[in-house]
């Protein structure tokens, strides 16, 4: 069954005016960082939306991978001061990622299986109920109106989740359900398209955002676990209202968040309005993004990329991912260079160290 996403994460550094020139030596166990600062001619807004529109950044944006508390911890051991700030210590665009609840309220005890459901299905999808925004929306807005960071809004969850799979009971059902009962699906899924739409509308009616974010847990390492044209039947056609309100208020990046293998459905998210692939813990085989942007171009803007697992090995693994893989997609733009996944405690903090500095050499010169 498809994983249950890590939510991606939300905010890096301030990293405004600045670039951080990171020097680091070790010292026995200990790493002492030196700090050159240099100034930027663009902010971290106008260069994501600089790259994304192929247009001529300063430079290309650096996100943070979602360092959670526990890695740090590690990380401090292996050498990491206990006050240094990883967003002071690293070249750091911000990003921010309105959350509005997706979830049905009140949620299903049972998820619902029959057309004789659908009523409560929308009733329960209702996208100006109490709470669908994030709490202090009013003071949101107004400190969003005088942003300088990248401002993304996740407005879909995919097909699965939407679906209301969180276990294999639900999975094992709702296969059959396309099987058995293919127009429940279709019905269900437009219900929450709908929903998805209107409640982008009341976001966009109060704040100009930058990119949109759909989740798509579809796939395992051997590919997807519905075929494309069902994609497009059940799924994608959903979609439409969404991508209506996207085109009335001017939003113009569309980014599929995907995980695993989601090759095969790449032809069909091009072909329905997506135009950003940010692929996550993935069959790096499959998901090569050097490979993706030779077959489909430069229609379809870049995420991601680096493979999660060189930064678990050594340094010549790393090296060789980075210098191969990031110069010739940043050169041909539309690329944000970023590690496909979290980064774990398991990836050690002299090679994260490693990594970081590396992608601001290749990316600079």
């Amino acid at each position: 069954m498809p994983p249950h996403p890590d939510p991606l994460p939300q905010t890096g550094g301030e990293g405004v005016i600045r670039l951080i020139n990171v020097k680091a030596s070790k010292i026995g166990e200990k790493f002492q960082i030196s700090l050159e600062t240099r100034f930027s001619s663009m902010n971290s807004r106008e260069r994501f939306l600089e790259t994304m529109r192929y247009g001529s950044p300063d430079r290309v944006p650096y996100f943070e991978e979602g360092i959670r508390r526990g890695v740090l911890k590690t990380w401090r051991k292996q050498g990491l001061r206990s006050q240094a700030d990883l967003s002071q210590m690293f070249p750091t665009d911000r990003r921010e990622v309105i959350e509005p609840d997706l979830e049905p309220s009140p949620k299903f005890r049972k998820w619902p299986t029959s057309r004789a459901d659908l009523k409560g299905l929308r009733q329960r999808f209702d996208p100006y109920g109490r709470g669908r925004l994030p709490s202090g929306w009013s003071k949101r807005v107004r400190r969003w109106q005088k942003r300088d960071h990248v401002l993304m809004l996740r407005i879909h969850r995919g097909f699965f989740l939407t679906m209301g799979v969180y276990e294999w009971r639900r999975f094992a059902e709702l296969m059959d359900l396309i099987i058995d009962d293919p127009e429940f699906v279709r019905e269900a899924m437009a219900i929450q398209g709908e929903f998805a739409a209107r409640l982008a509308e009341r976001v966009l009616k109060d704040v100009e955002i930058d990119a949109v974010l759909f989740s798509e847990p579809i796939g395992g390492n051997y590919g997807p676990l519905i075929s494309p044209q069902m994609y497009e039947d059940m799924v994608l056609k959903n979609y439409e209202p969404v991508f209506a309100v996207l085109s009335k208020y001017g939003v113009d990046i569309i980014v599929l968040v995907t995980y695993a293998n989601a090759r095969a459905l790449v032809p069909s998210m091009l072909k329905w309005g997506f135009n950003c692939l940010w692929a996550c813990e993935v069959n790096i085989e499959e998901m090569d993004y050097r490979n993706i942007r030779q077959e489909f171009g430069r229609e379809l803007r870049l995420i991601g990329g680096i493979d999660l697992d060189a930064l678990r090995r050594d340094k010549d693994t790393i090296r060789r991912e980075i210098e191969e893989k990031v110069p010739p997609l940043v050169a041909d733009g539309g690329y944000v260079p970023l590690a496909d996944g979290r980064i774990r405690a398991d990836v050690p903090f002299e090679n994260y160290v490693y990594y970081r500095r590396l992608l601001e050499r290749v990316t600079q010169t």
